[in-house]
């Protein structure tokens, strides 16, 4: 399993393969945002479908601590399982987006 100083390297390359996915519809960037200081991570979708404009999180991670928290996930890829296939066990990520109640029912970190 990788340690906490590959969580970035991991998070990176996630976002830059769902960055990479051409879009089937409209004029839509994908747009990275990686903060290492701060350690957060986004995949935004930023551009028009027609005369609608379009902006939005599309996966959002962050690491505190020794965990990593997936605060959002709008695709219908299970990213949590990406995340766990390249590298990042179980016990380190939480599902932020899930109300702290639930989440001892999903197999990942509560907190």
């Amino acid at each position: 399993m990788a340690g906490v100083k590959e969580y970035p390297d991991i998070i990176k390359r996630l976002l830059m393969e769902y960055a990479n996915i051409p879009r089937a519809y409209g004029q839509i960037e994908m747009e990275t945002i990686f903060d290492d200081a701060q350690q957060r991570y986004e995949l935004l979708a930023v551009g028009w479908d027609g005369r609608r404009r379009v902006h939005g999180c599309v996966i959002h991670l962050d690491i505190k601590g020794e965990k990593v928290w997936l605060q959002h996930d709008s695709t219908d890829a299970k990213i949590a399982e990406q995340l766990v296939e390249m590298g990042i066990s179980k016990d380190r990520l939480v599902l932020g987006f899930q109300p702290e109640h639930v989440r001892p029912d999903t197999g990942f970190a509560v907190n």
